[in-house]
């Protein structure tokens, strides 16, 4: 379905333009064509759609984007973790989103599709990111901004105009979109629909194991589990890095340069004084002066607040500066104001004003010599930012020569060798040496473990600007271990599994007097620990229940019947004790809602098949190596293709 989804500054139509992505989520809609229309292409395009570049490290960027999102709905904490077929299936889907974006701007080209430069220019002075503190379009602020996000003005006024086309073309095929009120109905009764549930958790290490495992029974476990006692293999790799860090690390930067970026930046290292107060304000005066007269002292804040009454305002107010309290009058005698002495009563806009100040943080001007680390970085990036394209072409040009023994030392490029495993990890169990960022350094272990033992190497151009050449030399296959070898492991993963078998074997029993007796409430004697559930729904299931029950709690179609499943450490026996069915009458906020998502879905699938229709009418030119190359950094796979 077709979702407008990323922004950066604003969220509108135009602050994704300045992101530089703007994503047509067709779901399942694979690169097709796209793979069957192969030319000659320059190294750093990934795709062209008419006289479009579908650049590589715009299709970079927009991968990077996505696997957090992707990673998040598959329940992983890291992207690293999402398997390479499915890595490789979003990197597809992300492909296909950028050309149907181009054949969309195509298509308005041909259409004539003419956005007046008055309509550009009111585009870009809505954007509250260019707004200064007037509320009015802030030039300074705006080429700031533009220069922060590498993106010149006359790319974002014709990124804006190629957007205003694109709405122009897309707005009347998505308005005209109508669903009917059995399908609105339909999928409320899903989405407003709550369920009750008892549920009892039996965790694994609640179980006590006692009996300890003879010789005979940690190698019969040794020999029934040969996966679990594996050595990983280990590559013996030599990688240059070059990044902004590291060449900025190789750069002199002067004691002056330093003494005028901290000038410049003077605000940011002043701290004006803060203080902690906490204040009443009350209708009349006769009020105001009861309440001073109580305040005696720190302690009677809480009584204070309580007999202020209904109409008055009783608020704490920790961290404040001049600027925060609206009233300027009151801020000056807040801020004249000695430490724990009651003040007032002062008559301000809102009424009579009793307060007090608890805590005064002076004014603080950071010293250069605690920032000046902070400072040269600063600078160092800055100007190493502006020498990274003519390094990585002197970088490339020194491998391609004689390997990485030839890269000079001055180019500020990082060198390492070691062994790893596939998960970047040392013999030692720690991370290996690899500079660079977490996504640079995810990078470059997937290419030491595609690479062919004695490969040449190759300059590649990873993720968060980063650069990088691999050589592995040598190459240690993982390997069974020997009851021996594994020695403590083998005696923890059969306690391990004691405990889990335990865990088992009551979660069974629970469920079975739950399945003879009606449900958990009502096992007697009494299931220990039985917690009864809040109302949970489809869309908004309560955290404490875990996601496996509430997947399986909402497959059940009557009240009483019983589930039980494995969930995070341990065992989940649930009973459905409830189920309450939505009214739209009472509901009619989210009725609405139902109703617009399905509206805005059934447009995005409208305009999937526009978009179908467009494909077949400009045909998308792929660079296969590029495209190869791209696809090997996400999957961590050799795709065989010569860099």
């Amino acid at each position: 379905m077709l979702s407008f989804l990323y922004r950066v500054f604003v969220d509108s139509w135009v602050g994704r333009i300045v992101a530089g992505l703007f994503f047509l989520a067709f779901i399942g809609f694979g690169v097709g064509d796209v793979l069957m229309n192969i030319g000659t292409e320059r190294a750093d395009v990934a795709a062209r759609v008419g006289d479009r570049p579908i650049l590589v490290q715009s299709y970079q960027n927009a991968l990077q984007s996505e696997m957090p999102q992707v990673a998040q709905s598959m329940h992983l904490s890291d992207p690293s973790q999402i398997p390479p077929a499915t890595r490789e299936q979003v990197a597809r889907q992300v492909l296909q989103r950028l050309v149907l974006q181009a054949e969309i701007a195509e298509a308005a080209d041909r259409h004539f599709l003419i956005v007046p430069d008055s309509v550009v220019r009111d585009e870009i002075f809505s954007i509250p990111a260019f707004k200064g503190g007037n509320g009015q379009f802030d030039r300074a602020l705006f080429n700031d901004r533009l220069r922060r996000t590498g993106m010149t003005e006359g790319r974002l006024i014709e990124l804006v105009r190629q957007e205003q086309a694109s709405r122009m073309l897309l707005e009347p095929i998505r308005n005209g979109v109508g669903v009917s009120e059995v399908m609105v109905r339909h999928l409320f009764d899903f989405e407003a629909q709550t369920r009750t549930i008892d549920l009892v958790r039996i965790p694994f290490e609640s179980q006590q194991v006692t009996a300890t495992p003879t010789q005979a029974q940690l190698a019969r476990y040794h020999a029934n589990h040969p996966w679990e006692f594996t050595a990983p293999e280990y590559r013996h790799a030599r990688v240059v890095v070059l990044t902004t860090d590291t060449i900025g690390r190789m750069l002199d930067i002067t004691d002056d340069e330093m003494q005028q970026a901290y000038k410049a930046q003077a605000q940011t290292f002043s701290s004006p004084e803060r203080r902690n107060v906490q204040i009443v304000t009350v209708p009349t005066e006769v009020r105001a002066t009861a309440l001073r007269a109580q305040w005696v002292d720190g302690n009677a804040w809480a009584q204070v607040q309580k007999d202020a009454g209904r109409d008055a305002a009783a608020v704490e107010l920790p961290g404040m500066k001049l600027s925060d309290i609206p009233s300027p009058d009151l801020a000056k005698l807040v801020f004249a104001a000695p430490v724990d002495a009651t003040q007032g009563p002062v008559r301000s806009e809102g009424g009579w004003v009793v307060f007090r100040v608890t805590a005064i943080t002076p004014a603080h001007t950071t010293p250069m010599a605690e920032v000046k680390q902070a400072l040269h970085d600063q600078i160092a990036h800055t100007r190493a930012q502006a020498l990274l394209a003519d390094r990585v072409q002197k970088l490339q040009d020194a491998i391609a020569g004689g390997g990485l023994d030839s890269v000079p030392a001055d180019l500020g490029a990082a060198a390492v060798s070691g062994d790893l495993d596939a998960s970047g990890n040392t013999h030692e169990g720690t991370p290996a040496p690899i500079p660079g960022t977490d996504a640079l350094r995810q990078a470059v272990i997937a290419r030491v473990f595609s690479q062919p033992k004695g490969a040449s190497p190759t300059l590649v151009q990873g993720p968060d600007g980063g650069w990088y050449a691999v050589s592995v030399d040598g190459i240690t296959p993982g390997h069974p271990l020997s009851l021996a070898e594994a020695g403590g492991r083998v005696n923890a993963a059969w306690l391990a599994d004691a405990r889990r078998h335990m865990a088992d074997q009551q979660a069974a029993a629970f469920y079975n007097q739950a399945q003879g007796q009606g449900g958990l409430a009502h096992v007697t004697p009494a299931v220990p620990g039985l917690e009864h559930s809040q109302p949970i729904s489809p869309m908004q299931p309560a955290p404490e229940i875990p996601r496996e029950v509430a997947a399986l709690i909402f497959r059940l179609d009557k009240v009483g019947q019983n589930i039980m499943t494995e969930a995070g450490d341990g065992y989940v026996v649930a009973t459905l004790t409830a189920i309450n069915h939505p009214d739209p009458a009472a509901q009619k906020a989210l009725y609405d809602r139902v109703r617009a998502g399905l509206t805005q879905s059934m447009g995005e699938d409208i305009e999937m098949g526009y978009g179908g229709a467009l494909e077949a009418i400009v045909k998308p030119k792929p660079n296969e190596s590029a495209l190869r190359a791209v696809m090997a950094e996400v999957t961590g796979q050799n795709t065989g293709t010569t860099q």
